[in-house]
């Protein structure tokens, strides 16, 4: 199983992109899937859940302007990024755990079996 992250950028404070993460094989809807991020010289944090039932838990800074959602025919898990801040610039990397039961929201990284490229995005003030 692969994933591949896009739609990264660059952007101005306010504003808003959508990245998206794209797994190959079949047993997408079996997955959690996340959204990390990781800025220069800081350590790689979560920024959003969805569970295997679409049940999406977010980091306290990006509650109210991220919206993390999937399509499972797709294959495809989103992050829509609104109210961008320059806080928020950083390489998003999106995360597949494929051992989660049908409720949970592994919020470790060390519970995420694959991992995506990253994709970047900066945010300009």
């Amino acid at each position: 199983v692969q994933l591949q992250a896009s739609g990264g950028g660059l952007v101005q404070a306010g504003g808003s992109l959508r990245l998206s993460c794209v797994a190959s094989g079949h047993s997408f809807s079996r997955a959690a899937m996340a959204w990390f991020r990781q800025a220069p010289g800081k350590e790689r944090e979560l920024v959003a859940v969805i569970s295997r039932g679409s049940s999406a838990y977010y980091e306290d800074s990006v509650k109210g302007r991220f919206t993390i959602s999937r399509d499972n025919a797709k294959r495809t898990v989103y992050l829509q990024m609104n109210g961008l801040k320059p806080e928020d610039t950083a390489v998003y990397h999106c995360a597949a755990d494929y051992n989660a039961i049908l409720s949970d929201i592994p919020k470790d990284p060390d519970s995420y079996e694959v991992w995506g490229q990253g994709t970047q995005v900066t945010v300009s003030s």
